[in-house]
């Protein structure tokens, strides 16, 4: 799967957030193989499903923002 960049995550639905998301905890559960260190791939899959989780909070907080006003 193709690492997806801050431009990217932002431009995405939060639907579309939380199933990328899911494909990508399941391609690193693939990718993981124990007693071995984290692999460059392991470690790009971690930093991009941190992206999404950011995105989709800083998207429910304005939403929340936008609803009090």
């Amino acid at each position: 799967m193709a690492i997806l960049r801050s431009k990217q995550i932002k431009a995405m639905p939060e639907k579309e957030m939380e199933k990328k998301i899911q494909e990508l905890r399941m391609e690193m559960m693939k990718e993981v193989k124990p007693g071995q260190g984290a692999s460059i791939k392991t470690k790009e899959i971690k930093r991009t499903i941190a992206r999404l989780l950011t995105a989709k909070r800083n998207f429910a907080n304005n939403a929340q923002i936008k609803s009090n006003k």
